[in-house]
């Protein structure tokens, strides 16, 4: 996988080799045992969840929590619970202790798909009352059913100095909740959308591009397999984790590496990570030449000793374009 590379650990998974041994290519199948959800807690968690589901309906399921009115709009085929008595645009805005009580009560409810699943991705925005609230019991909840954790959590503008300590706090506890706690930069993502013409609520192309990505690596198959194994053994690493997704030809492994990195993730150095599934995804002529440029760029700046698991799959509509992404974790504590 490159000069200087060999004490890391490189786990690949190979099942079918057809025709050209340097070429990927594979049929999708779905894959059959555990259910992956997508859960949205609050306006804007549900606004992401939304649009994110769009893109994996076939084999993933969702779940609306304290949606408004507009969230919900032409939603169908998804779990909608509400914390208060109508879907009104307050909801629990500002009260985080009520929010995560009123969760608490709907265990009984979320217990019915929460048993079905084996992995929930939770999408929220901190600093108000859903998402500092209600996110955590319901991460709380997914763990206590056995369900691998990945939470997605906005946090607010650094204006709103009030929302910010709110959710300080509510990150530190969401991220003991999960197994992958990812904060997102509403600044740097409201400066992306700006960038593109979007508003910066609806445009939210990175989220849906990491929840289409992370989904299709664990439901579908391709040539080198991925599964919830691989991604429980990274995840597993004592340190901080985050992740990474990015979209660019397939010759340009580098400035895949640096689009990743220039996301609206927030502030956060991967250098010294023990531990990185990654996932390739390319059209049909994607050679393991390409995959190994990838794997490169991407864990530069892991441990020595770090564990990396490699997926790949070719999805022709991608032509000479890559997808990328990865779960870093055992990042170094501060």
């Amino acid at each position: 996988m490159g000069e200087g590379r060999s004490a890391k650990i490189f786990e690949i998974h190979w099942s079918r080799l057809v025709n050209n041994p340097h070429v990927l290519s594979c049929p999708a199948n779905i894959m059959q045992e555990g259910e992956l959800l997508i859960a949205g807690v609050g306006t804007l968690g549900c606004t992401w969840a939304k649009a994110s589901h769009s893109h994996v309906s076939e084999w993933v399921d969702l779940a609306l929590i304290d949606a408004d009115n507009l969230s919900m709009d032409g939603v169908r085929n998804a779990n909608c619970l509400l914390l208060g008595d109508t879907p009104t645009e307050v909801g629990c805005a500002g009260m985080p202790q009520l929010a995560e009580a009123r969760m608490r009560s709907l265990q009984p409810i979320t217990s019915h798909f929460l048993e079905r699943a084996e992995l929930v991705l939770v999408l929220t925005g901190l600093g108000g009352g859903s998402g500092s609230g209600a996110a955590i019991e319901f991460a709380r909840q997914a763990s206590q059913h056995g369900c691998m954790v990945i939470a997605v959590a906005g946090m607010p503008f650094e204006a709103q100095s009030e929302r910010q300590k709110i959710a300080e706090k509510a990150l530190m506890r969401l991220n003991a909740a999960s197994d992958v706690c990812v904060e997102l930069s509403l600044d740097r993502m409201a400066l992306q959308a700006r960038e593109r013409g979007v508003d910066w609520q609806q445009g939210s192309a990175w989220v849906e591009e990491l929840c289409e990505g992370l989904m299709r690596t664990l439901a579908k198959v391709g040539l080198i397999n991925l599964d919830l194994m691989d991604l429980r053994a990274i995840v597993s690493k004592t340190g901080g984790s985050t992740l990474l997704v990015a979209e660019g030809h397939c010759d340009e492994a580098d400035e895949l590496y640096r689009r990743a990195r220039s996301s609206p993730l927030a502030a956060l150095s991967v250098d010294g990570a023990r531990g990185c599934l990654l996932q390739v995804e390319g059209g049909p002529h994607m050679t393991l030449k390409q995959v190994e440029g990838v794997a490169d760029a991407f864990t530069q700046g892991l441990s020595s000793d770090a564990q990396v698991i490699i997926g790949a799959r070719v999805s022709p509509e991608l032509g000479d374009r890559m997808r990328v992404v990865a779960v870093v974790s055992g990042l170094p504590k501060d």
